[in-house]
């Protein structure tokens, strides 16, 4: 291919639909006038082809760097950040189609869209995207291959069987990588403000916070037991501890977020299991009560709640260990600990205090206060509802006393407030209860919808003690899930009609739902997941040792076994010495050997197909069309064996299609195959 000629037509066709498959997976996070711009570039690009457009000379494309860049600017509020940048290289990538006068400015186009293909997977890892990528290196493979002088520029389908050939050429060698390449570490970390905001839970909580997840069928973490699942009433995830109120918001105290020493006991029978999460690009990572982890990445903060060192800005496998029984900090408060778990504003909910003076007077001991809100709770009509009534400044006494309709935020806010204005130490927890199992795993499923709110009061000789009041109001939610707590109400997603988690009653549709999500399981597992730990673990147990140089040297012996048998059979002999009217001659004789209509030993090809002729009448057109190009290949050249041209081929494919399925009603009998210079 010349670096001065043109750009084909047929090429510029196989670019502009490289380029949109490119494109394609990044389209839903752009604003629409992305895909205007992109066709804008298209229609320019033809025109240029069709010679009714000049090219955009340079203030032209000065002017669209410039508005292209304010653009991102416009969408994204910053040019700093992977959500920017990675907008600005598509818009970069779509204007390149305006300046690409020569084949050597299409290739550049086709590495930027192998690039792009990568930076996809920034933003999502599933299977889906997984395999539609593959599908993009296929399309942008086939315009590598449909850019060169080669039969592929004009036959679409044969650019794309080349290019597939090319891409499963290249299979073992990128599993052998996959599998032995070191697994570093990302070198450098990126803010990604676009995925912020899809995070389940804030650093603060209003009621309309966690009714508002409530209604969302998104996956947040799966959890695999070493032993049986526990039950449901069991599985509390804590998240965060929320101990400041302003009189609206439940939010974290800088206190909980530091790691200081732990007084915690450990007892009863612990819970062995791993948790997978996504990237949510906060610290928040998911564990039962009484959590402890050896994981590197992973600390246990001052709230005995397990975090992650750094923002996940990529899914995360980890192990823990949870003793449920556990006592935490069963030994007197630190005095600033207390006070702010004692911490109430001024002037709010007064009807709230005066109910917890009055619970005071009736019990001076803590536990049997803490057990006479719980029975009011209980006793009282309150309801559970996603549809509670808007509340106004003082919105625990209007909830305790007025609508008594709320969800599990509303529960667990207004208990700690009465705790603490009863001189208990109280603070709300944040995370999710429950879970779905799906047997085909024996995992567990933990939605946002699970998403729940619980109160942790603190028990002088017992620490910090965890109880629900939505237990007392539904026990259905805690004990089934919140879609049979809500079944009465109708609320259960009902902004998200097609989610297939609402129709788990329909057999057919939630075993398929289940498999699918085991397929999501096991791809993080296996191949998510397999980080640089789990892969110093397969070296120590198939190599017994984790050193570099013997990992390379195994390596390299691997790479040779899988790329030699590869390159002999590319560049093995018979392949070499048999052009192209040789190896149409032979796919046509093992097709019609089916018919017992196979050349003979010896005979050529005007005589075979005179033969030919008399056994299939109804393909005579297809059999002189094929063996006048063969001849004319065959013996046009001085070289033997001749010359080539895609005519040949295509003169194949139409008589391979025109032949028959069948025996002809009178076969002819021959056997033997031609020898090298037989038939020319």
């Amino acid at each position: 291919m010349s670096g001065h000629a043109l750009i084909p037509r047929n090429s510029l066709v196989w670019l502009l639909t490289a380029q949109i498959v490119a494109l394609m997976p990044h389209l839903p996070r752009l604003p629409l006038w992305v895909a205007g711009l992109w066709l804008g570039c298209a229609i320019w690009r033809v025109q240029i082809q069709r010679m009714r457009w000049g090219y955009p000379g340079l203030p032209v494309r000065m002017l669209a760097l410039a508005a292209v860049t304010l653009g991102v600017y416009l969408a994204q509020g910053t040019l700093i950040g992977l959500d920017a940048a990675v907008m600005l290289l598509l818009m970069l990538f779509m204007l390149k189609l305006l300046e690409m006068r020569k084949p050597r400015d299409a290739l550049v186009v086709i590495y930027l869209g192998l690039f792009i293909v990568a930076t996809a997977f920034l933003f999502d890892q599933s299977i889906a995207l997984a395999l539609f990528q593959c599908f993009s290196l296929l399309v942008l493979v086939a315009a590598l291959v449909g850019l060169q002088q080669t039969p592929g520029r004009n036959d679409p389908a044969r650019a794309m069987r080349t290019g597939g050939i090319l891409l499963l050429q290249a299979v073992p060698l990128m599993l052998v990588l996959f599998v032995l390449f070191p697994r570093m570490g990302p070198l450098w970390a990126v803010n990604t403000p676009g995925q912020q905001a899809r995070t389940g839970l804030a650093e603060s909580m209003a009621p309309a916070d966690v009714a508002e997840l409530a209604r969302s069928a998104e996956l947040a973490f799966r959890v695999a037991f070493d032993g049986a699942v526990p039950a449901q009433p069991q599985l509390y995830w804590r998240a965060m501890t929320l101990t400041s109120f302003d009189g609206r918001r439940w939010s974290q105290s800088p206190l909980a977020s530091g790691s200081m020493p732990r007084n915690w006991v450990p007892q009863g029978e612990p819970y062995r299991y791993q948790v997978i999460t996504s990237a949510s690009h906060q610290p928040w990572v998911f564990s039962l009560r009484g959590a402890s982890s050896d994981d590197e990445r992973l600390l246990l903060n001052r709230d005995f709640i397990l975090q992650a060192r750094r923002p996940l800005s990529q899914g995360m496998a980890y192990r823990a260990t949870s003793y449920p029984d556990s006592l935490l900090e069963p030994q007197e408060l630190e005095p600033l600990q207390r006070q702010l778990s004692l911490q109430l504003p001024e002037g709010m909910d007064p009807r709230s205090r005066a109910f917890a003076d009055e619970l005071r007077q009736q019990h001076p001991d803590d536990a049997e206060l803490l057990q006479a809100l719980l029975s009011h709770f209980n006793r009282e009509p309150f309801h559970y509802t996603l549809r509670p009534a808007p509340l106004g400044r003082h919105s625990n006494d209007e909830f305790l006393f007025d609508s008594r309709r709320g969800f599990c935020a509303h529960f667990a806010g207004a208990m700690t407030f009465v705790l603490r204005a009863a001189g208990i130490p109280a603070r709300v927890v944040a995370g999710y209860q429950g879970g779905e199992v799906n047997p085909r795993g024996n995992y567990v499923l933990v939605h946002q919808f699970d998403a729940h709110a619980w109160v942790e009061a603190w028990l002088p000789g017992q620490g910090w003690i965890s109880v629900d009041p939505t237990f007392q109001v539904a026990p259905e939610r805690i004990e089934q899930g919140l879609q049979e707590a809500l079944q009465g109400e109708g609320s259960f997603l009902e902004g998200s009609p097609l989610t297939a988690v609402r129709y788990r009653n329909i057999g057919w549709l939630n075993n398929a739902r289940l498999f699918w999500d085991d397929l999501n399981y096991q791809w993080q597992l296996r191949v998510l997941g397999y980080q640089s730990d789990r892969q110093t673990e397969f070296f120590r147990r198939w190599l017994g040792s984790a050193d570099w140089q013997r990992i390379g040297l195994v390596s390299l012996v691997i790479i040779l076994l899988c790329m030699l048998p590869m390159a002999w059979w590319i560049l093995r002999p018979a392949r070499r010495q048999l052009n192209r009217q040789g190896r149409a001659w032979l796919k046509l004789n093992r097709r019609l050997a089916r018919l017992q209509l196979q050349a003979a030993t010896g005979e050529g090809p005007r005589a075979w197909e005179q033969r030919l002729l008399l056994a299939l009448p109804g393909q005579r057109v297809e059999i002189s069309r094929f063996f006048d190009e063969y001849v004319r290949l065959a013996y046009a050249s001085r070289q033997p064996g001749g010359g080539g041209s895609p005519q040949l081929e295509r003169r194949l494919c139409a008589l391979l299609r025109a032949l028959p399925r069948s025996r002809p009603p009178r076969p002819i009998t021959l056997a033997g195959l031609p020898d090298g210079e037989s038939g020319r």
